[in-house]
């Protein structure tokens, strides 16, 4: 069976596919979430079977994007057969400028348009190769369910919307020309790694105006909080250490020194990386480290009473975290929205009187 891409009647049925994709996936999905009291921004959901059903939710759009990589894969390979020769077009949109004819080239077309307008810009333009603008429309929209899926399921390419889902499909294509180079099934096109950049680039800007603004309600006051403070900066030079400094060490009050390991280095899995003795003192300060984070807790080894102390972790998988600490032995879990961001967080009490509390972070 041999698709034809370049058929009008194919570019209007994948236009309307990747249509119906775009604007009703987010809104059968919050709609069903909605009905079933689920939390799509990660805070508490009313159900209480919240997390199995967004386990199922979360494998049912991978399955779907499972299905859309396997047409990808057999449009991209297996519709194709071996050439029988190692091909190779570099030339940057060279067949979509053939696709036209124009009596005294593109240049003259936009030096009419500023001077003239639009209609006496573009009486004299004419197709002559339709097939190559279907083609080039086709690798637009191949990649534009990818673009918009990708940050849509995968909260990776959520963190950094405005660059990964367009620099993953730029490196995919890559990899697709090379691969049907080398296989000998197509040859290397430099404007399909153009236009399927593009489709990735528009299928994130989708998720961003669509995809997003539907599935979380409150996008209108994160849209003022950033318009605010990126009206606050106008016209102000950044602080020269703001691209420099991050907050990384926490400083904790102890008592027993060999609770403080139990409970930092056995319970929470923090990795001892130095200790201190200092001079004209009975105590002992470690330093522990996890990921980026520092922890440092001053041991007085005396009985002592200290104010309230807080610790707060981050974490991508807040259920197994919790489950991992109810195998511990760890009492007096609860699990709460985080005022601020919405998202679920859990809290329990340590010694010293340290409230321990792990946000989900997406």
């Amino acid at each position: 069976m041999s698709f034809n891409a370049n058929s009008l009647s194919t570019n209007i049925l994948v236009t309307v596919l990747v249509a119906i994709m775009v604007f009703l996936l987010p809104l059968v999905d919050r709609w069903v979430c909605r009905r079933l009291g689920l939390n799509l921004r990660g805070g508490i959901s009313e159900n209480p079977n919240a997390e199995r059903l967004l386990k199922i939710r979360q494998a049912l759009l991978i399955t779907g994007f499972a299905v859309y990589v396997a047409i990808f894969i057999w449009l991209a390979f297996l519709n194709r057969s071996d050439t029988g020769d190692y091909a190779v077009h570099v030339a940057p949109l060279e067949d979509l400028k053939n696709a036209f004819s124009t009596p005294h080239g593109f240049s003259d077309v936009f030096r009419t348009l500023f001077t003239d307008g639009f209609t006496a810009a573009f009486s004299e333009v004419r197709i002559v190769r339709p097939e190559d603008i279907a083609q080039f429309y086709m690798n637009i929209m191949l990649f534009v369910p990818m673009g918009y899926l990708l940050p849509y399921i995968f909260r990776w390419f959520r963190a950094r919307v405005k660059v990964r889902p367009v620099l993953f499909c730029f490196l995919l294509s890559f990899l697709v020309e090379n691969l049907q180079l080398i296989t000998r099934r197509g040859f290397y096109d430099m404007d399909d790694l153009i236009s399927n950049t593009l489709g990735g680039w528009i299928g994130q800007t989708l998720f961003i105006a669509f995809g997003y603004v539907v599935t979380h309600p409150e996008w209108r006051e994160d849209l003022r909080r950033a318009r605010r403070f990126r009206h606050q900066q106008k016209g102000q030079a950044r602080h020269p250490l703001g691209r420099r400094i991050s907050p990384t060490r926490v400083t904790l009050m102890g008592t027993d020194e060999n609770t403080v390991w139990d409970f930092y280095v056995t319970l929470l899995g923090f990795r001892p990386r130095r200790q201190l003795i200092p001079r004209n003192y009975y105590g002992k300060n470690f330093l522990f480290e996890m990921d980026t984070c520092q922890l440092e807790v001053r041991c007085t080894n005396q009985p002592m009473a200290f104010p309230p102390q807080y610790l707060t972790l981050y974490t991508a998988r807040l259920s197994a975290v919790g489950k991992q600490l109810e195998k511990r032995g760890v009492k007096g879990i609860r699990y709460e929205q985080d005022p601020y961001t919405g998202f679920r967080q859990l809290s329990f009490p340590g010694p010293d009187n340290v409230l321990v509390t792990i946000i989900e972070a997406y």
